[in-house]
């Protein structure tokens, strides 16, 4: 039989999250829809945030990891979820205004 190493190194953590990043900003370039377009920079921030957890996590002190990266986390949310409240409120009142969520069909500020 053989083993395989199963450990979680950085490198991995940091694939996924460039993963992430990168179909996030793919998706943002070439999708038209609001709603999809605040996904995928909801996306993005995810990648950006399970960055920050990695190099957290792997920063050691002693023998004990260094947890100020994943204090961070929790006010970076807690702003993401403003975010998103006030993101979804524009999203609401440009589709309430203008029928569509199509980006190339909402040109101007003014109706």
């Amino acid at each position: 039989m053989f083993s395989l190493d199963t450990t979680l190194t950085l490198q991995h953590f940091l694939y996924v999250s460039g993963a992430l990043f990168a179909i996030g900003l793919a998706g943002v370039m070439v999708r038209r829809n609001l709603i999809v377009i605040f996904m995928c920079l909801e996306l993005m921030l995810s990648a950006a945030n399970l960055t920050l957890v990695a190099f957290s996590r792997y920063r050691t002190e002693g023998d004990l990891p260094d947890y100020d990266g994943q204090v961070l986390l929790f006010f970076i949310i807690t702003v993401a979820a403003a975010e998103v409240a006030v993101g979804l409120a524009i999203i609401v009142a440009l589709f309430r205004s203008r029928e569509t969520t199509d980006v190339s069909q909402i040109t101007e500020l003014k109706h």
